[in-house]
């Protein structure tokens, strides 16, 4: 009896050691991994990164998490084909669409609205097409074509280009001629090529705002309900690609939609520009 008392006392006490041996370690781990700067890799459209949203809202999310945050700007075709070849942690675009056929293919999770804002057509302030004032984006570039004014594409497959391509679709008509250039650039290149050639191209408002003091390029044509404009956020697929950093890509979701993330969303701009580049939409 006392031997079987004595016995149980041991398993007992074994228990406890090999808990609190799994405490220690997991605690240690857990320090090290703290210790070590992890990295993040973010793949998005130029729009958040020339605007120098990236600016504002990464360094908090650093420091916090003991993190690099690595942007790969490209337009939202590239970064959205870089989440599906698995060489990015995060997607983080504006098409929704394509965010959608890129969740459905099982390349991404856990996508969540952020912000947004709109696209407007910008063009010279002698306007030889004759769209000042007009709210509907199909007449807009339609008056360009029949006046063959220069138009700059981004003609990267952006989520600019495909809205530009929906219009033109929608206008019934084939964008081709000496009047028609594709950039294949990002935002901001654009917005000073078309600066450059007084000719007009279709921009997200964000960049248009950061860059309106340094182009001659005047809003023409905004206000039409097709040109809203929303970005999305998604984590690349552990299941699919295990070695992404599926844990710290969710805590950067969380930071971006969160009601912290979202006042820096919010404000982005303001202090400058006297109004923000993107309006939150995780929490409104």
């Amino acid at each position: 009896m006392k031997r079987m008392k004595r016995m149980k006392r041991m398993s007992r006490m074994q228990k406890l050691v090999s808990l609190t041996l799994a405490l220690i370690f997991t605690i240690g781990i857990f320090s090290l991994v703290q210790a070590q700067e992890q990295r993040l890799k973010v793949s998005s459209t130029t729009s958040t990164d020339n605007t120098g949203l990236f600016a504002a809202i990464n360094p908090p999310f650093e420091k916090m998490f003991n993190c690099r945050v690595d942007v790969i700007a490209e337009g939202t075709g590239k970064a959205i084909k870089t989440g599906e070849m698995g060489d990015c942690d995060v997607v983080f675009v504006h098409a929704r669409q394509a965010e959608d056929k890129f969740v459905a293919a099982g390349f991404g999770v856990n996508r969540r609205d952020v912000m947004y804002n709109d696209f407007i057509i910008l063009g010279p302030k002698n306007d030889p097409a004759k769209i000042r004032g007009t709210r509907d984006a199909v007449q807009a570039l339609t008056r360009i074509a029949k006046a063959q004014a220069a138009f700059i594409s981004r003609g990267d497959d952006s989520g600019t280009h495909k809205k530009e391509k929906e219009i033109w679709t929608k206008a019934g008509l084939t964008p081709k001629g000496q009047w028609y250039a594709e950039a294949g650039q990002g935002m901001g290149a654009v917005l000073q090529i078309a600066h450059e050639k007084n000719g007009y191209t279709l921009s997200d408002r964000g960049t248009w705002l950061a860059y309106k003091g340094k182009i001659d390029l005047e809003i023409l044509c905004e206000g039409d309900p097709s040109l809203f404009n929303p970005y999305g956020i998604i984590a690349v697929n552990p299941a699919k690609y295990p070695k992404v950093n599926y844990i710290l890509a969710m805590a950067y979701i969380g930071w971006v939609t969160s009601p912290e993330g979202q006042k820096i969303i919010r404000e982005f701009g303001k202090d400058k520009l006297g109004q923000p580049l993107f309006i939150p939409q995780a929490i409104p």
